[in-house]
C-alpha cells in the first residue's frame, strides 16, 4: 500500500494585491452549471538538481497568482448568485512524501494528487476551501511530482493546462507576464434566474460502491488501432483519444451484453469538446460543450464505426458554432428527445497525468530549469 505523509502545509498569497476593480469574478453560465468538485492534473519529473525546489515553486506560484488572481480567492455560491471573491486569501501548498518509487505511480495515480485524508475529495466544505491546492510530492527514488487541484467551478482541463504552462514559464523566467482572461461570463452570461445546480449523489458520497480501473495503451497499440480505423472508415486521421474511447466503449458494451443475458442494449455516449476557438485561446473558465453519439446496433459499436460517429457529431457541433451564437447552443437542451428512450449511458472525460522526460522538460512545463 502506498502511504502519503504531509511534510508541510502553507498558504501562498499573490505577490501583489489584486486591484479593487478585479475583486469580484462573476461566474459564467457554464461555470455555474459545472460541478464544484476539484479537477486534478499532475506532472512527473526525475530527481531535480536543485535542493530548494519547494522554495522555488512557492515563490513562482506567488508571482503567477497575481495573474490568476481568482485562484487565490474563495467561492461564493448559492441558488441565485455565483461568484469568486478575489480577496487574496491564497492557495494551499503541500509538501508530501509518497512511499513508493515513481515507476509504480501508474498503479496509485490518485496518491500523487492528494492524500486520502484531505477535504478536497468531498464536497462537504467546497465553498470554504482554497480554490487551488498544489502538492509537491517526493518519491522514494528521488523523483517528484507537481500536482494541482482546482475547483471545476472556475476552470476546465484546458484552463488548468494554461495555468501550469504559465506557472512553469514564470518559474524559469521571473519577468514573464501571462495574459489569462477571466472573461467567460461575457460569452456565457449568467441569467437573473439561473437553473439550480444539483450535486449528483455520487459526488456527495451517497452512491453504490464504484469500481475504477486503469488501462495503459502503448503507442504501438494505438497506432495499430488508428490504422484499422483508417482502413475501415472514412476517417483517415483518427486521434489516439478517439480510438481509445471507441475501444473502451466497445468493451463496455460487450460486458453489458454479457451481464444482460446476451441481449444488446443501445448506448448513449456524452463527449466534451473545447470551444477555443471560437472562444479566445486565453479565456479561463469552463469553455466546453457536450455532444452525443448513439449506438443502437452491434455494428455501431465497432471501433471504426464509432470513431466515424464521433467525427460526425464533432462536425455537427462545429457547423452549429459557425451559424449560431455560443449562448444559443449552450441553452439548447442537449439530447432531450433521445433521452426518452432507455440507453446505457457513458460519459467520456479526460484525466491528465503527464510524465516529463528530459526532452519535454526542455520544451514545456520546465519547472526545474
Amino acid at each position: 500500500m502506498v502511504l502519503s505523509t504531509i511534510l508541510s502545509k502553507k498558504t501562498i498569497k499573490p505577490s501583489s494585491a489584486t486591484p479593487a476593480s478585479l475583486r469580484r469574478h462573476n461566474l459564467s453560465f457554464s461555470d455555474h452549471m459545472a460541478t464544484p468538485a476539484y479537477a486534478p492534473m499532475a506532472v512527473l519529473y526525475s530527481k531535480p538538481s536543485e535542493n530548494n525546489i519547494s522554495q522555488i515553486l512557492e515563490n513562482s506560484l506567488s508571482k503567477v497568482l497575481v495573474f490568476y488572481y481568482p485562484l487565490a480567492g474563495r467561492l461564493i455560491m448559492d441558488d441565485k448568485c455565483s461568484y469568486v471573491e478575489c480577496n487574496d486569501i491564497g492557495a494551499e501548498f503541500l509538501n508530501v512524501r509518497v512511499s513508493c518509487p515513481m515507476s509504480e505511480i501508474l498503479n496509485h495515480a490518485t496518491d500523487i494528487v492528494y492524500p486520502h485524508d484531505l477535504p478536497w475529495r468531498t464536497l462537504s466544505s467546497f465553498n470554504e476551501r482554497s480554490l487551488l491546492v498544489v502538492q509537491l510530492s517526493h518519491f522514494d527514488c528521488g523523483g517528484i511530482s507537481i500536482s494541482v487541484c482546482i475547483s471545476h467551478k472556475i476552470v476546465d482541463a484546458y484552463s488548468i493546462s494554461m495555468f501550469l504552462n504559465d506557472w512553469a514559464a514564470i518559474t524559469g523566467e521571473s519577468d514573464f507576464k501571462p495574459s489569462p482572461q477571466f472573461d467567460a461570463n461575457s460569452f456565457f452570461p449568467l441569467m437573473d434566474d439561473p437553473p439550480i445546480y444539483v450535486v449528483p449523489d455520487f459526488l456527495r458520497g451517497q452512491h453504490q460502491p464504484c469500481v475504477s480501473r486503469m488501462y495503459h495503451f502503448s503507442s504501438s497499440s494505438l497506432g495499430r488501432l488508428k490504422d484499422t480505423v483508417s482502413m475501415n472508415s472514412e476517417v483517415q486521421n483518427p486521434t489516439r483519444f478517439e480510438v481509445a474511447i471507441a475501444l473502451i466503449h466497445k468493451c463496455g458494451r460487450e460486458a453489458s451484453k454479457a451481464n444482460n443475458s446476451g441481449l444488446f442494449k443501445p448506448s448513449l455516449s456524452c463527449h466534451l469538446m473545447n470551444l477555443r476557438p471560437p472562444l479566445p485561446l486565453n479565456t479561463i473558465g469552463n469553455g466546453v460543450h457536450f455532444f452525443n453519439t448513439i449506438a443502437v446496433t452491434e455494428d455501431e459499436i465497432q471501433v471504426p464505426h464509432f470513431v466515424a460517429q464521433i467525427r460526425k457529431a464533432k462536425q455537427h457541433l462545429r457547423d452549429q458554432l459557425a451559424s449560431r451564437s455560443l449562448m444559443e447552443i449552450k441553452l439548447e437542451p442537449e439530447g432531450a428527445n433521445i433521452m426518452e428512450r432507455e440507453y446505457d449511458f457513458y460519459l467520456c472525460a479526460i484525466c491528465v497525468l503527464a510524465c516529463a522526460t528530459k526532452k519535454s522538460n526542455e520544451e514545456q512545463l520546465n519547472f526545474l530549469g
